[in-house]
């Protein structure tokens, strides 16, 4: 994955939560958005470590053999 994918990706992850906070915040409970973030945000850092290779990922192998 090239870095300016990678950057424009995490933006579109920031304005998603961030729209979820601001036009959701009004109909969903504090805490329920509270583990949405803390969810969303545990989740992008363990696919950026996997990412970069500092967490070992699964691979997936198609074929025979």
């Amino acid at each position: 994955m090239d870095l300016i994918q990678l950057i424009v990706l995490l933006i579109v992850i920031g304005v998603l939560l961030w729209l979820v906070n601001t036009q959701l915040g009004q109909f969903i409970d504090a805490k329920l958005l509270k583990i949405i973030n803390v969810v969303v945000v545990v989740a992008v850092v363990l696919w950026l470590l996997t990412l970069f290779g500092l967490l070992p990922g699964r691979t997936i192998h198609v074929g025979s053999g």
